[in-house]
């Protein structure tokens, strides 16, 4: 049992753990990668197109990290339940739903084809790792999930409908997953970022304002009260404590990572 005397070092370690994270090609889900493989995990990366995943994985084995790549649809249960599996022969204590696809519409605009596309993957996809993983963390008698929503889930943001409301599911299923399995050794909580600067960011300023990118990201860097966007490390240093024995005794519980918006905007 830890206490106050344990070096904090120790307490964030991820030492013989393995960890899966989906959607870890790029921005956050990389920078998770990065950092869960810097503090000793065996990392699994996840996502749909395999040259990013694999380019990604190198890089950080560059550097001395044990990270493997797989390509992996969130959507296919099967395909997820076939990865999870042969992952779990040899250990798996973390989960990471981090995949997600993002939507620009109203309840009026957007049409039935996007909203089921947003509910795919940001929702079933969530539902599919969890339904893979949940088994072989019981069987273990532990686990640390952190499933990553959004600001979006509670601040009503403009245009935002269908993204909204699936993270808003990831809220409920943390608190459920939470619930269901406190007994069973295994934690799930969430982070809800506001807006992170990744790559997804940038090129949606290129493709929206050609020519304005400068301006419009120095103005939506201005919608979080602290002035800026987040930076991926910053929701790694957050998922790195909620899956380490630091936050032991921490589950059901949702994290703000929005720079003061929730509490301190308008």
């Amino acid at each position: 049992m830890s206490n106050i005397t344990t070096p904090t070092s120790q307490l964030l370690s991820l030492e013989g753990k393995s960890a899966v994270i989906t959607g870890a090609a790029s921005g956050i889900g990389l920078a998770i990668a990065e950092r869960f493989a810097a503090s000793g995990a065996r990392v699994h990366i996840l996502d749909r197109p395999l040259p990013e995943a694999q380019a990604a994985a190198a890089k950080i084995t560059a550097s001395g990290g044990d990270v493997h790549a797989h390509a992996c649809d969130v959507t296919n249960l099967d395909a997820v339940r076939k990865i999870i599996d042969s992952i779990a022969t040899t250990g798996l204590d973390i989960l990471i739903n981090n995949a997600g696809i993002a939507h620009i519409g109203t309840a009026e605009s957007t049409q039935p084809e996007d909203f089921d596309r947003v509910m795919a993957v940001n929702v079933k996809g969530a539902y599919h790792c969890l339904h893979a993983t949940l088994p072989h963390m019981v069987a273990r008698g532990s686990g640390a999930i952190v499933n990553l929503a959004s600001i979006a889930a509670t601040s009503g943001l403009a245009d935002r409908f269908a993204y909204s409301t699936s993270k808003g599911a990831i809220l409920a299923m943390t608190y459920s997953v939470a619930r269901d399995y406190v007994s069973k050794g295994i934690r799930c909580n969430a982070i809800s970022p506001a807006r992170v600067h990744t790559p997804f960011v940038d090129g949606y300023l290129a493709n929206t304002y050609p020519g304005r990118e400068a301006e419009m990201f120095a103005k939506l860097s201005q919608s979080a009260p602290i002035g800026r966007m987040g930076e991926p490390y910053e929701v790694a240093n957050l998922a790195l404590y909620l899956c380490s024995n630091a936050a032991a005794f921490i589950t059901g519980c949702d994290y703000p990572l929005d720079g003061g918006y929730f509490k301190l905007h308008g």
